[in-house]
């Protein structure tokens, strides 16, 4: 997608959202769609889940600010798979698996650090950051089945900021194919060459409780009465995709103003008249404000019912004093509460309340149409059916 096609798709999905405000409407679904909350809550579903989404699509792993150097590197867990996420010489990203080739030692226990080589601390071999492996302690003594045991890499995509890896080291998945339009949309805001203000995390239920609240603005008048819904209308939306990627539109309550402008100018008003949410599918929200950016990672498990969520801060300009650092980070800070207080709190007791089996389903209105899209992309690439139809709004 060039900029013209970009620009072409905002003015469209603006235009809507003023019809939307002044006819009381909202981007419908055709029907309303049932799921069951088993789908939340059972085991045997959620690791099938697991197997067929996040073990074989892209998800974000971490962004470019958090590894600026060569040598830098920094270590998570996703799914019980220990990862060493690591910036090479060339500049070029690379994601290991954190054990050791030998007797699977977890091979680098700080959580961020440089270096040039990972010694590991049980038998001290040795591996150079790409993985390779450098040298055998008394390598002499051990054999020749050592030489090509370097450690497993996973493919992995850098770029707009964001570094996204499959966790599948056999996959031959196109990274950038899949991310397509949306990483268009996303590396033309060029946020690779933002400031990093940092990250927080926090818990939540299961992943799609976490994923759907970013989808649907239907909760904005109960659930944000004091912090979104002032600014923002509650419950109308405007939906547009690529592939299983959404772009959410969301008209603030200044949005009819923007009927004074040509509409081929509308794509340069976001934050001044309406917010977008832009969603890589499946653990990843952007919301870029003028204050503030936020990208949220979302990592399921350990348990079905669970998930942790990374939130990264980010700003276009550098900070220009130690009062706009301090006003960064307590902007961070709020946005922290807001998300954590307001929405995965909430959704803890939507998972309590799925969690006694007694509800069997719930329910997506027609105006919960980003939902509806999402769950039907999950369902598709569970079914693991290369010739089937893919989901479309």
């Amino acid at each position: 997608m060039d900029a013209q096609d970009r620009n072409a798709q905002y003015n469209r999905m603006v235009v809507r959202m003023m019809e939307h405000v002044e006819n009381g409407t909202t981007d419908w679904a055709e029907d309303t769609m049932i799921i069951a909350s088993s789908e939340y809550t059972e085991s045997e579903f959620w690791q099938t889940e697991m197997a067929c989404v996040y073990r074989k699509l892209p998800i974000l792993v971490g962004m470019s600010h958090e590894i600026p150097a060569p040598g830098d590197f920094k270590t998570l867990d996703i799914l019980d798979i220990p990862l060493i996420m690591t910036r090479q010489a060339d500049n070029s990203v690379r994601v290991l698996m954190n054990v050791c080739s030998h007797r699977s030692m977890i091979l680098v226990k700080e959580p961020v650090g440089n270096k040039r080589v990972f010694t590991c601390p049980y038998h001290a071999w040795s591996f150079s950051n790409d993985g390779s492996l450098r040298a055998v302690a008394e390598a002499s003594k051990f054999g020749d089945e050592c030489k090509d045991r370097h450690l497993v890499q996973f493919p992995c995509h850098e770029e707009g900021g964001l570094i996204f890896a499959v966790l599948d080291p056999d996959s031959d998945i196109d990274i950038r194919a899949f991310l397509g339009g949306m990483m268009d949309d996303v590396a033309a805001k060029g946020m690779e060459n933002w400031s990093y203000i940092g990250n927080r995390v926090i818990t939540g239920a299961n992943w799609k409780v976490a994923y759907d609240g970013y989808l649907e603005g239907y909760h904005f008048k109960s659930a944000h009465p004091e912090t979104i819904e002032p600014r923002t209308f509650s419950n109308i939306m405007e939906f547009d995709a690529h592939g299983p990627h959404l772009i959410v539109g969301y008209p603030q309550k200044t949005i009819l103003n923007l009927r004074e402008k040509p509409e081929d100018t509308l794509y340069a008003c976001e934050n001044d008249g309406y917010d977008f949410i832009r969603l890589f599918f499946p653990n990843t929200s952007v919301f870029m404000a003028p204050e503030i950016t936020q990208v949220a990672q979302l990592i399921p498990g350990p348990e079905p019912g669970q998930n942790t969520t990374i939130l990264h801060f980010l700003h276009p300009n550098a900070p220009a004093s130690d009062e706009e650092v301090a006003a960064r980070e307590q902007m961070a800070d709020w946005l922290q509460d807001v998300v954590d207080t307001e929405d995965y709190k909430v959704g803890l007791q939507v998972q309590r309340g799925m969690a006694s089996g007694l509800q069997k389903n719930v329910v997506f209105g027609r105006n919960e149409r980003g939902n509806q899209f999402v769950h039907r992309w999950i369902h598709h690439y569970m079914n693991n059916d290369p010739g089937a139809k893919e989901p479309t709004l």
